[in-house]
């Protein structure tokens, strides 16, 4: 498969961040570096702390997800839990991300198999 651009790709990654942060959070509470790997490996793009925590803060500030902090075990952590609010959004983006992955498909698969046979 043929790799994209490098901005391509940072716009593809940038414009499913909210959806994939949420995503990871069904598992159940998070904290940022495990959020950071699992995001990681499941796009193959590495996320930036400082673009993470910022994006926790205004996911928290909307009310996607609720913070709580760990402390006893080390240094405190962070915790980051999917609210009913955030369940809620991330079906809605899942299913807009969905919708327009079938329309770009559509678009996309029958010129590359008419590219594919011009050779």
């Amino acid at each position: 498969m043929a790799k994209l651009d490098d901005q391509a790709r940072r716009d593809l990654f940038r414009g499913s961040l909210d959806t994939m942060v949420l995503a990871v959070l069904v598992d159940g509470p998070q904290y940022g570096y495990a959020i950071q790997k699992k995001v990681r490996e499941a796009s193959g793009q590495k996320v930036a702390a400082g673009s993470l925590y910022p994006l926790l803060h205004r996911l928290e500030v909307e009310g996607l997800v609720t913070p709580q902090w760990e402390e006893g075990k080390g240094r405190p952590r962070k915790w980051y839990a999917l609210t009913p609010a955030g369940q809620s959004r991330l079906r809605s983006q899942a299913a807009d991300w969905q919708a327009y992955l079938a329309r770009l498909q559509g678009l996309i698969l029958p010129a590359l198999r008419r590219v594919a046979t011009q050779g």
